[in-house]
């Protein structure tokens, strides 16, 4: 498939571009496969016509932006794998697994494709108010913490969180659908804007001031995508971090361990939440105000933080490169800091971590939690 390049080339700015090479020098999985970003602006500009289809290694972006994070002439390079991304999903030429992650977002609401009506079922004995009767704080729960059972446990902990703190909150039970946030960036920008639209109106009609999201995936597209007017969008360790300086959230004075025992924990940055919105304080002022916890850093941290490999659909493709997963890279790094526990912020980090700490056998050195389980615990 052969994409005339003039009117994208005009439409992504990609003029600006000087080759310089720092967004194929920073890109985490370049060097692990074919994906160069600084060509593919290259050709782009050379080329009168480029075949897409010989170019497979697309689907292994992340998009987790570092690349346009480090241009230096603001060209957002990710957004030119989007768009070719957009071509291809045009054409019905994308991966099997990809192609059954959007339909089942169209049908069900979800890219797992269970039924709708499940959607609720993750807050389990837990009574959660209907955001739909009115409320201050929406609580959008997510696809994968709603339907993954290792990630429902976070939902959990933090609807009881937000209860503890007094926080007036609801959810829209089987009314929510995907953020569309993936959906996006795999290109099918059609099912994104209607998505987009139709959680728009749900969102405006609840009335609520904020909406609070479990993913940073999530907060992402409604902070910088959606363009809700008089709705502030925050991820859950900004809206947790401010009700402990606000002195609304308390823990016991034993902590979430054994009396007088210290665990000592590394956390890692979300790319959506680190990087694309610079979210770096809040989680690890958490992290320092449960006792009995030691907060210790990687090296690759904040703005240097690698990819999980979980972003831009990879959730649902495994890419062209299946011998190395940044993930295994990543919980080496935070097993050598010698932490116990590897806090994350993000359901896509948590899944693609905790299987790299079992593929790699460091299940008797390494635990991967989320920031809530910890706070869980503490309360």
């Amino acid at each position: 498939m052969a994409v005339k390049t003039s009117q994208m080339v005009e439409q992504l700015e990609l003029l600006g571009c000087i080759q310089c090479g720092k967004c194929t020098g920073g890109c985490p999985v370049a060097r692990k496969t074919t994906l160069n970003i600084r060509s593919l602006i290259y050709h782009m500009l050379v080329e009168p016509e480029m075949d897409v289809d010989a170019h497979p290694e697309l689907w292994d972006c992340t998009c987790c932006f570092t690349c346009v994070e480090r241009c230096l002439k603001d060209v957002e390079p990710a957004e030119l794998i989007i768009a070719l991304r957009g071509q291809l999903v045009e054409s019905g030429r994308i991966p099997d697994t990809v192609g059954a992650a959007l339909m089942a977002i169209f049908r069900q609401g979800n890219p797992t494709g269970i039924a709708r009506e499940d959607r609720a079922n993750w807050a389990g004995e837990l009574e959660i108010n209907a955001a739909q009767e009115g409320c201050e704080t929406l609580y959008f729960v997510g696809c994968i913490p709603s339907y993954d059972q290792r990630v429902q446990p976070v939902a959990r902990a933090l609807a009881q969180t937000l209860a503890a703190a007094g926080v007036n909150f609801g959810t829209l039970g089987a009314d929510e659908s995907c953020c569309g946030n993936e959906v996006r960036r795999m290109g099918e920008m059609g099912l994104f804007e209607m998505l987009v639209e139709e959680n728009g109106e749900l969102f405006r009609s609840v009335g609520a001031s904020r909406i609070v999201t479990t993913s940073p995936h999530c907060f992402n597209t409604f902070k910088n995508e959606y363009g809700l007017d008089g709705v502030e969008a925050l991820h859950y360790t900004q809206l947790v971090a401010e009700l402990i300086e606000q002195g609304k959230l308390k823990f016991g004075s034993v902590g979430a361990w054994e009396k007088d025992v210290e665990r000592v924990v590394t956390y890692h940055d979300p790319c959506f939440l680190g990087k694309q919105n610079h979210v770096f304080d809040e989680p690890r002022a958490i992290l320092n105000a449960i006792p009995g916890v030691k907060l210790v850093e990687m090296d690759r941290n904040r703005e240097r933080s690698l990819c999980c490999e979980g972003g831009g659909g990879r959730m649902w493709n495994e890419g062209t490169n299946l011998e190395e997963r940044l993930a295994f890279q990543r919980v080496q790094e935070a097993a050598d800091t010698g932490a116990e526990i590897l806090a994350v912020a993000c359901p896509f980090c948590l899944l693609t971590l905790e299987d790299a700490v079992k593929v790699q056998g460091l299940e008797e050195r390494l635990k991967v939690m989320d920031i809530m389980e910890l706070v869980s615990l503490a309360l």
